[in-house]
């Protein structure tokens, strides 16, 4: 339930001088979509009498059966503050997340809100509910004189350097200020380990906020940058032999009030709930990855040697495992699963991270023992030896563990499931029938 009515919403766009309203909802693949209004239409749109035609969105609907509705959530509502607000200007513009709905008034199957409102539904049964907290990574390039991004970054900046090496301060700053006007309560902001790249944080919020949090993110990160004339990219691995950009999501379980992975009693102060969760996020990682890190160009990231997790194991310390116990304990115990990146649709990632986290719950699946050695350092026979096995090696191995995973397949449904294969199986073969640079490279002059 919204925790702010029709009339509140009504009463803070006239405040504001809102002109133009966006409803916004993504597709299957993560893209913002959105419809424009007045604020005279604004009233009928609160009550969800805005349609559009789902068969112009990618995944959603064939052409017979087009007709949707926008359901706006009201708690979403919120003013770019990015945009000029004055009546010159022709008034502010603000926004409302929407969920999709079909004409008989029942959730569109397709929509991923849709998605994970009911994986959460799951987990409220069971009685839990869940936080997330991401760190989403980006770079920011420069443009060429016809306003196409490059791959030249916007500085020559290092983890946590400051300006002037970092040039991108100003621009971090501005989507800074611009999150938080938005509702945001950001805790930190720096920069990255690559040239050009930054990680902005935002304090973590439940399942459902965050997964808009993410979307709004993004889509604010990029309107800022272009303000300043760069590109800003959440690309996984734009830059050969530099850090590609991740979203490690810290997650945890909640229960009366109570953090359920804590308990004080454990040499870890994890709960069997926890261990649990684990053991599910670690049987179902092969399948979570083509949702978690669903472009040919996310597997570019996902090698040794770049502080990306392959590996599928657990610690308590150690960044080399997928699976990571942040130190702190109490109310702030949470896991934190490493390889997901932010090209990711958040809606779907997050739910098949918490199916999965579920699965473990429900059938007991008890982890492998916790690995303390750098996996990075260790040989195959070592690593044969702990049975600890790997991520798929590209989109098109992840989308085969996908398959074969019932579990994380009931988690998106069968609608958002076969679009979503569709996609990737199309992605893929494009991607093999290309002629790449590395290959002349390597070719042209000895074949």
């Amino acid at each position: 339930m919204s925790e702010i009515t029709k009339e509140d919403v009504l009463k803070q766009a006239e405040e504001a001088g809102v002109k133009f309203v966006r409803l916004q909802f993504t597709d299957i693949l993560g893209v913002i979509k959105n419809v424009a209004i007045t604020v005279e239409q604004l009233e009928e749109a609160l009550e969800g009498n805005i349609m559009f035609d789902g068969s112009s969105i990618d995944g959603f609907t064939r052409i017979q059966e087009s007709d949707m509705y926008l359901e706006p959530d009201y708690d979403t509502f919120t003013v770019f503050p990015w945009r000029p607000a004055g009546p010159s200007d022709g008034g502010a513009v603000a926004r409302l997340v929407c969920d999709v709905y079909n004409t008989d008034g029942e959730p569109f199957i397709g929509g991923p809100r849709n998605v994970l409102k009911k994986v959460l539904e799951e987990a409220e049964e069971m009685g839990y509910t869940m936080n997330v907290g991401p760190e989403p990574e980006f770079f920011l390039f420069e443009k060429d004189e016809e306003g196409r991004p490059t791959t030249v970054t916007h500085d020559r900046g290092g983890y946590f350097d400051l300006s002037p090496v970092d040039l991108g301060c100003n621009v971090r700053r501005d989507i800074v200020l611009s999150l938080e006007e938005m509702g945001f309560e950001v805790e930190a902001s720096h920069h990255e380990v690559a040239p050009g790249q930054h990680e902005i944080d935002f304090k973590y919020a439940d399942a459902l906020k965050t997964a808009d949090n993410i979307a709004t993110f993004r889509f604010v990160t990029k309107a800022i940058a272009n303000e300043y004339g760069i590109h800003a990219t959440f690309m996984p691995k734009p830059i050969f032999g530099e850090n590609g950009s991740g979203m490690h999501v810290h997650q945890s379980l909640y229960k009366d009030g109570e953090n359920c992975f804590y308990d004080q009693s454990d040499e870890l102060g994890l709960s069997q709930t926890a261990y649990y969760y684990i053991g599910g996020l670690l049987k179902h990682a092969k399948a979570i990855a083509a949702i978690t890190n669903p472009t040919v160009n996310s597997y570019k990231r996902l090698v040794p040697g770049y502080e990306a997790p392959v590996y599928l194991a657990w610690s308590s310390c150690n960044r080399s495992a997928l699976v990571r116990i942040p130190a702190s304990r109490g109310a702030g115990t949470r896991l934190e699963l490493r390889n997901p990146d932010p090209s990711a649709n958040p809606y779907l990632a997050i739910a098949v991270m918490l199916k999965a986290g579920l699965d473990g719950i429900k059938n007991e699946i008890e982890p492998p023992a916790e690995v303390l050695a750098n996996i990075y350092d260790m040989t195959i026979d070592e690593k044969e030896e702990l049975n600890i096995e790997a991520l798929p090696g590209n989109l098109n191995e992840a989308i085969d563990e996908l398959l074969a995973d019932e579990v994380i397949k009931e988690a998106l449904g069968d609608h958002v499931l076969t679009q979503f294969v569709k996609a990737k199986r199309s992605e893929w073969n494009a991607y093999k029938a290309q002629v790449h640079q590395w290959e002349l490279d390597q070719y042209i002059e000895t074949c």
